[in-house]
C-alpha cells in the first residue's frame, strides 16, 4: 500500500469517525446511503476498521435492519443503503456517565419498567396498559413525557396505540441481563413479608 492509498484510508476513517459520532437530529447514528456517498462504495471494509479502532476505547458499532441489530453480512446488499449504523458504549454506564450524558435514574426506570413488560406481553401491550403499570409507581406527567421522548427517541415503538420494542432498545440494551436484574430484584411484598417475618413475636 503507497503513502498516499494509507493517507487516503486514514482520511475516510476520520471522515466515518465525524459522521457516526456528532449527532445530527434526534435519532443517533448515519444511514448506509449517506456513508456510501461520503466513503466510496467500499465503505463497509472503511467501518471494519473504525471498529477495530473504536473498540479499545469501549465503543461498538452497531447496524440497524428492520428494527433489528444485525452484521453487516447477515444485511441483502441491495439493503445495506436503508441500514443505521452508529456507536454505542460497549459496557454499562456508571452513574455519574449517566448523568452527564443527561439520563435520570428515575427517568431508566420508567424505560426498563415498560420493555420489561412489554417483552412479558411477547413483545407487544396496548399502550393504555403500559401507563397504568407505570402510574401505580410514578406520577402521570412523568409517564407521558417519558413514554413519549422514547418513542421519538427509537426505544420504543407505538403503531395504533399498540407499544413495541423499538430498534435502540435492541442496540443498546442487554434485554435478557434487564429481564434477570428484574427477576432477581425482591418485590415489594416479598421484602414486607420478609421483614414481617424477621420481627419478634
Amino acid at each position: 500500500m503507497s503513502n498516499d492509498d494509507a493517507a487516503e484510508i486514514q482520511h475516510k476513517i476520520r471522515r466515518a469517525s465525524q459522521l457516526l459520532l456528532l449527532q445530527r437530529q434526534r435519532s443517533p447514528g448515519v444511514k448506509g446511503w449517506e456513508l456510501r456517498r461520503a466513503l466510496g462504495k467500499e465503505y463497509t471494509k472503511i467501518l471494519d476498521v473504525l471498529r477495530t479502532e473504536i473498540n479499545g476505547l469501549g465503543l461498538d458499532l452497531k447496524v440497524i435492519h428492520n428494527n433489528v441489530a444485525k452484521k453487516v453480512e447477515e444485511i441483502p446488499e441491495e439493503d445495506l443503503d436503508k441500514a443505521r449504523f452508529f456507536v454505542v458504549m460497549k459496557g454499562p454506564l456508571t452513574h455519574s456517565e449517566l448523568t452527564t450524558s443527561g439520563w435520570r435514574i428515575d427517568d431508566l426506570a420508567v424505560l426498563a419498567a415498560a420493555i420489561a413488560y412489554i417483552n412479558s406481553r411477547r413483545g407487544k401491550a396496548p399502550r393504555k396498559q403500559v401507563e397504568e403499570l407505570l402510574r401505580e409507581k410514578f406520577p402521570r406527567w412523568k409517564v407521558d413525557i417519558n413514554l413519549d421522548r422514547f418513542i421519538r427517541r427509537g426505544y420504543l415503538l407505538e403503531d395504533e396505540e399498540m407499544l413495541f420494542i423499538g430498534w435502540r432498545t435492541r442496540a443498546e440494551i442487554d434485554q435478557k441481563t434487564l429481564t434477570n436484574l428484574i427477576l432477581a430484584a425482591p418485590s415489594e411484598r416479598g421484602s414486607e413479608d420478609d421483614v414481617a417475618e424477621s420481627q419478634p413475636e
